[in-house]
């Protein structure tokens, strides 16, 4: 049985004192609200991993943004999955847009990131997506499956199991549109069938595939009812625990 999940992305946002206010309120509201077994993430910087896993508790787990392809070594400003582990994060995001666009970012480059965070025992939250020119041109179903069979297809079964993953159509990001909830129903869809081809029914029946497109307390429950829909990526409303709490509550209306 797939879980519903909700994380939050707070990206470069909220020095230390800031993002510990923030966590804690959410906290707090998910203790009152939460009425069935949603699981709660919050990815923040690196600066807060460590606080926020010790202040979550069962409650909310905690996420990196990013970490580097090597273990060790001479690579001023990386983060390796055994130091976030080490933090008591559970999770990373891996192959956000931002990374794939402002970074280069490259399939091949996230596959071996996929791998590194599985030897580490985080469980990788793996982002797909296509830009505006991709959706409006129709190629946007073939650049989805590049970035499935290059990125994760070529892990095993057990591996795989351990992955979920993000759709992002970055043409929504932080732009204030959002896909219609048939339109992320199709790609939700259409990346389920994928799944299914490469490792079968169970493993795609059993695989969370959450929306991650500008959604909001105003859209996420007729997004969340699609079929195939199984939670959200939450960016900006992430940094507002109302909004944040309150698209968590949708599951249990």
């Amino acid at each position: 049985m797939r879980k519903n999940i909700i994380a939050g992305n707070w990206k470069m946002n909220l020095d230390y004192n800031e993002g510990v206010s923030l966590f804690s309120e959410i906290v707090n509201m998910v203790k009152d609200e939460r009425k069935g077994d949603q699981l709660v993430v919050i990815c923040p910087p690196y600066i807060h991993l460590n606080s926020l896993a010790k202040l979550g508790g069962a409650e909310v787990k905690i996420g990196s943004q990013n970490i580097s392809d090597n273990e060790s070594g001479a690579f001023t400003g990386e983060i390796s999955a055994k130091m976030v582990k080490s933090t008591g994060a559970e999770y990373v995001i891996i192959g956000h847009s931002e990374r794939r666009e402002y970074f280069a970012e490259s399939d091949e480059l996230l596959a071996a990131k996929t791998k590194k965070a599985l030897e580490h025992h985080l469980n990788p939250i793996f982002c797909i997506g296509e830009t505006l020119d991709e959706r409006n041109n129709g190629s946007y179903y073939e650049v989805l499956k590049k970035q499935l069979l290059h990125g994760l297809f070529s892990l095993t079964e057990a591996d795989f199991s351990k992955i979920t993953i993000a759709y992002e159509p970055i043409w929504a990001i932080g732009t204030g549109l959002t896909a219609t909830p048939e339109q992320a129903q199709d790609i939700h869809a259409f990346i389920r069938s994928e799944i299914e081809a490469n490792y079968g029914f169970n493993v795609a029946d059993d695989t969370s595939i959450l929306y991650g497109g500008s959604c909001n307390p105003k859209n996420a429950n007729e997004l969340f009812s699609q079929k195939d829909i199984d939670g959200g990526l939450i960016g900006g409303a992430s940094l507002k625990s109302r909004d944040f709490t309150d698209i968590i509550r949708v599951f249990n209306s």
